[in-house]
């Protein structure tokens, strides 16, 4: 019983905790927190990578549009920056909230379904954009915005096939696992 007090200790806290609260290791902790939450391995998927290609080459497409003098004189390039803007902006939402795997805290959403559902929505969303802003460069080939309108279309068609290549590919992760929520809730 003699020796029971020096077996004891009366620390509250860990060596290593009380040097990141002072600020000696707060950064790299920081860093390791950040990369445990990212997917790395859906990074080097090819949905992934497709959806990088479609939030740079959406980018390009709705800054050639919106560059242009005739986007605010035709109305049809208005439902072409619509188009292009609305699914930049949930394109980059979604790649995010796959990267950190928030659909991993959500388990009620049918994650495979829903990412096909979005995909074969933006499909078509963006043949009509595409079509659309096709249609309408015609009229400008003697002003000196034909060149970004016809880039555009060019685009248009590139981020019309990335999204129908994702919709594809989400279709197959949708049918391997039978697209239930319950045997697996994360996008591969």
């Amino acid at each position: 019983m003699a020796d029971f007090p020096s077996k004891v200790t009366t620390e509250t806290s860990s060596p290593n905790s009380q040097s990141s609260q002072q600020g000696g290791n707060s950064l790299r902790g920081l860093t390791a927190n950040v990369t445990t939450m990212m997917d790395m391995s859906f990074i080097r998927s090819i949905p992934a990578i497709l959806m990088i290609a479609e939030i740079f080459l959406g980018l390009l497409h709705w800054a050639l549009i919106a560059r242009t003098q005739p986007y605010t004189g035709a109305p049809a390039y208005g439902w072409v920056m619509f188009v292009a803007v609305t699914l930049w902006i949930l394109t980059t939402i979604l790649f995010f909230m796959i990267l950190f795997s928030v659909q991993r805290k959500l388990t009620s959403v049918p994650w495979p379904l829903t990412v096909m559902a979005y995909n074969g929505i933006a499909t078509v969303l963006y043949l009509t954009a595409f079509l659309t802003n096709a249609a309408s460069v015609h009229p400008y080939r003697f002003q000196y915005f034909y060149g970004h309108m016809a880039a555009a279309a060019f685009f248009g068609a590139a981020v019309t096939l990335a999204y129908g290549a994702s919709a594809f590919f989400s279709y197959l992760d949708w049918k391997g696992d039978g697209g239930n929520a319950a045997t697996s809730t994360v996008p591969t």
